[in-house]
């Protein structure tokens, strides 16, 4: 349990802006083989943050007048949430490997593109997009029922959060290894790791379809694999394996087929 604890901690150390600091901070410790095993509890950072701003969602629901564009506002307000607590650690990837992909066909011009701090035309659009594309499905699900949306909003973030691991299983890292930030993760995952976020994502889809049992999370779910799959063919086709902006990148594509699977799988 102590072990658990510290990994998780050091997970939401790594991707969030979550104060894990001063006294608690030195109790975790740090070492590449300790980041690799908190890979472990990507969606139980999901937990956290997809709980947080599901709960900005609903309070911003019921606190607003009951106008249409409301689902607007509680949506792109729990999305900047979301971002405020990340760090935009997962748009930044998604914004560095349109640039990478988008600048040159070449493997090793685009990773050292990826590098690069400023972000190009390529990524600009990309990051806008996925933005927009997140909002305007939180809208419409609102708009269908609220208490879907929060659902919703909590599930994609944890699902969003586990198939990047089936990436960092089943493909090589790649890119500039000694400097990466995601360097840890190119020792893979073993059986227990996997283990452990598919019993972070199983708790998540009980709770699920406890609140809102009659809702289409298997098209949700269905569609969080298609974008797996598009993703995982991109990064093996253009790059060879993955970075940690594929891993971003997945996270992000990941989230909105979430929701627009959901969506689709809604009766008219």
């Amino acid at each position: 349990m102590r072990s658990f604890v510290r990994h998780y901690l050091l997970a939401l150390q790594f991707f969030t802006r979550v104060p894990v600091t001063g006294r608690l901070a030195d109790w975790v410790g740090f070492s590449p083989a300790m980041l690799l095993a908190s890979a472990a509890h990507f969606p139980g950072v999901g937990w956290l943050v997809g709980g947080l701003a599901a709960a900005l969602f609903a309070l911003l629901s019921w606190a607003l007048p009951p106008l249409p564009a409301a689902p607007w506002v509680a949506a792109a307000l729990s999305t900047i949430f979301s971002v405020l607590l990340t760090g935009a650690f997962h748009e930044d990837g998604l914004a560095d490997l349109a640039d990478g992909l988008g600048g040159s066909p070449d493997r090793e011009r685009a990773l050292d593109i990826m590098k690069d701090s400023c972000i190009g035309s390529y990524g600009s659009l990309a990051l806008v997009l996925c933005v927009l594309t997140k909002v305007a499905l939180l809208a419409l699900l609102a708009q269908y029922s609220v208490a879907l949306a929060v659902a919703a909003l909590f599930g994609a973030h944890v699902t969003s959060r586990l198939v990047p691991l089936w990436v960092i299983r089943t493909l090589p890292h790649v890119g500039d290894t000694a400097r990466s930030k995601s360097k840890p993760l190119a020792d893979g995952i073993g059986n227990a790791g996997l283990l452990a976020g598919i019993t972070w994502w199983l708790a998540a889809m009980a709770l699920l379809l406890w609140l809102q049992p009659a809702a289409p999370w298997p098209q949700a779910i269905l569609g969080t694999l298609l974008a797996l799959a598009w993703m995982w063919r991109l990064l093996k086709r253009r790059l060879q394996g993955f970075t940690g902006d594929g891993l971003g990148a997945t996270q992000q594509v990941s989230e909105a087929a979430f929701y627009l699977g959901l969506l689709l799988g809604l009766p008219a």
